[in-house]
């Protein structure tokens, strides 16, 4: 599948299988994406989805085939002297995810640490960055997600959706080239998913960074999005633009999916 028309794909799945015990999670899978692309991932419940962004993340490894994030392997180490592949080593992870940023469903935040703490821990220690420079950044981020008087808190002392507005700036501080978000409004009270929604749609249009989007809400993905993609049963049954898959989807589990989800 590929990424936005006419553009070089940054991030490159070729082959994906993997499999936790007998359930095969993606088999086979092909999938592009473009530098700057935002790509909203849908699908039921197992069917892969979120295991894209563990991948992604070294989370979990792939059983076969190969990822690319920019010209650079993730999961494999070419071999010198024409010698083929090998699998990474811990150093190349750490080195090939340095790229990569994520924000998860249930926030992640370190509960013994203040909010600003939570941000500028990996800046300073994972970057090298001085406490200055990081503490300066972080008060910046934090008064980009509207949470500038929340710097002295601790995670505990705020709702679901600070607490994931939080993860934002925390993923924001590593400056990376691709953020994941997977489904980061799911695990918050109704009335809080719109200051979420909110801030994740002022990232896309003012940022340059490629987004992968795990989501449950269709009326955001149809919003922000540049491709959909929809999955089943570890593969891409369907891919296009909010317009095609939401107005003109062609695959039936699509249009089975989006009518049990939309009520349409």
């Amino acid at each position: 599948m590929n990424g936005a028309a006419g553009a070089e794909p940054f991030i490159r799945f070729e082959k994906i299988s993997k499999a936790y015990g007998d359930l095969q999670v993606l088999n086979g899978l092909d999938l592009d994406v473009a530098e700057n692309e935002k790509l909203a991932i849908i699908g039921p419940s197992g069917s892969g989805k979120t295991t894209i962004l563990r991948l992604l993340m070294t989370l979990a490894s792939p059983d076969s085939g190969h990822i690319y994030v920019g010209d650079e392997p993730l999961w494999h180490m070419e071999g010198e002297n024409g010698e083929g592949s090998k699998k990474a080593n811990a150093r190349h992870l750490r080195h090939a995810r340095r790229r990569i940023g994520m924000v998860f469903q249930h926030f992640n935040l370190f509960n013994n640490m203040s909010v600003l703490r939570n941000i500028t821990e990996a800046p300073i220690h994972v970057q090298g960055k001085s406490k200055e420079e990081a503490v300066e950044q972080a008060l910046a981020l934090l008064d980009e997600v509207g949470l500038a008087d929340k710097a002295d808190m601790f995670p505990d002392q705020l709702s679901g959706g600070q607490k994931q507005r939080v993860a934002i700036a925390r993923a924001l501080a590593l400056e990376p080239d691709v953020m994941l978000f997977d489904e980061v409004t799911s695990a918050l009270d109704p009335e809080l998913v719109g200051e979420v929604l909110e801030i994740l749609r002022k990232l896309t249009q003012e940022t340059q960074m490629t987004m992968l989007f795990v989501t449950h809400e269709m009326r955001f993905a149809k919003d922000v999005a540049d491709r959909v993609v929809f999955f089943d049963a570890g593969k891409v049954a369907e891919e296009g633009t909010p317009e095609h898959i939401f107005s003109e989807p062609e695959n039936p589990r699509t249009r089975e999916f989006l009518h049990a989800v939309l009520g349409d």
